[in-house]
């Protein structure tokens, strides 16, 4: 039986090499011990890493851990990785992501009626991000698809969970239909001008996914 720092020790270089993030059962599986176990000793090194100061820090996505960059040295890294072209997601896409994230399960037409314009494409365009994804059928006519977002989308945002998603009463809510007139309803979620990393004007950034 190895003993807990050979294990978090094994469990570092298979964070490390793995890239994306390392589930619990995945760590548990090439050790050859119990879920319980791992996701322990990965909060302890998750913990080690914060309390020490280290630059590379470890983030938890729905009982998934992997490497991150301490957010406070991003200006470094921008400097290091610079002129590459950032691609930004659009309003459009930013508005379609945040409804999905707040009433998810949720349907196209769902969308498109809070949004009032068609929101097809722009919900391809997450889905090929890999930020949104059909996690069921509806029981209404038809059975139309559910959306839901991934763990991508938390990983993008650095969320660990949803239950870190932003008070939607932190957020400017209008109706694209009563937009000239600025009404505003808080049981209808329209256009919401979302706090993420979208720039349209930035010099480096490409917008996609518009509709």
């Amino acid at each position: 039986m190895y003993s807990r720092k050979k294990l978090k020790s094994a469990l570092e270089s298979m964070m490390f090499v793995w890239g994306e993030p390392l589930s619990v059962n995945d760590g548990a599986t090439v050790l050859e011990t119990d879920r319980k176990e791992v996701r322990e000793l990965l909060r302890e090194l998750k913990n080690e890493y914060e309390q020490e100061g280290r630059g590379i820090r470890i983030r938890e996505i729905n009982d998934s851990f992997q490497f991150v960059t301490l957010k406070d040295n991003e200006q470094f890294i921008e400097k290091l990785c610079r002129p590459v072209k950032v691609k930004r997601l659009s309003q459009a896409a930013l508005e379609v992501l945040a409804i999905i994230a707040y009433r998810q399960p949720v349907t196209r037409g769902e969308i498109d009626t809070i949004r009032g314009i068609k929101s097809e494409r722009v919900i391809d365009g997450l889905m090929n991000r890999k930020m949104v994804e059909v996690c069921g059928k509806s029981d209404g006519i038809g059975r139309p698809n559910l959306y839901g977002t991934t763990d991508e989308f938390l990983k993008t945002f650095g969320f660990e969970s949803l239950k870190d998603l932003p008070d939607i009463e932190g957020f400017k809510i209008k109706s694209v239909a009563d937009e000239e007139t600025d009404e505003e309803d808080e049981d209808y979620i329209g256009q919401i001008e979302m706090h993420f990393d979208s720039d349209e004007n930035d010099e480096e950034g490409e917008e996609i996914d518009e509709n």
